[in-house]
């Protein structure tokens, strides 16, 4: 199993970031422009059960990728779980933590690519380093977007 991580400090209250994440056009926001990713569905904001379905395309080829939130604390954190995709498996914690007055926002990633080992091996870094693009891009626009808005 692989780890993903990327913690920011934002400059607001814990609140207001966990309200930013709560919006029903958050996938929009934070999505880059330069990802093939189109957004089928969102339903249940952060709450356990809520649902998110993508569609990736990886060359030209579509896939379907299905995730369910399965943990919610607010303002805290929530979990979602790659329901159908292309990974083995995948789990996804989006953690907030008030930190004098500031936010402390942590995106960690547990995940499995399909064919085991080998192929973890062999390009892990590759998935590592486009979940490091997106999430570097989110963490940034989180940041504009509260700083804004606060």
């Amino acid at each position: 199993m692989l780890t993903f991580k990327r913690t920011t400090l934002i400059d607001a209250p814990i609140e207001t970031v966990w309200e930013f994440h709560e919006r029903s056009d958050i996938l929009d926001i934070l999505t880059p422009p330069w990802q093939p990713v189109k957004i089928i569905k969102r339903e249940g904001g952060l709450d356990i059960g809520a649902i998110t379905e993508f569609q990736l395309m990886l060359v030209f080829i579509p896939i379907r990728w299905l995730a369910r939130h399965v943990e919610c604390e607010k303002p805290y954190f929530f979990v979602d779980i790659q329901e159908i995709g292309p990974m083995k498996s995948w789990r996804h914690k989006h953690q907030f933590t008030s930190q004098n007055g500031q936010t402390r926002l942590t995106d960690e990633i547990k995940y499995e690519i399909p064919g085991g080992i080998i192929v973890e091996f062999l390009i892990g870094w590759w998935v590592d380093s486009r979940l490091e693009e997106m999430f570097k891009y989110r963490h940034e626009i989180t940041k504009k977007y509260v700083k804004n808005n606060n």
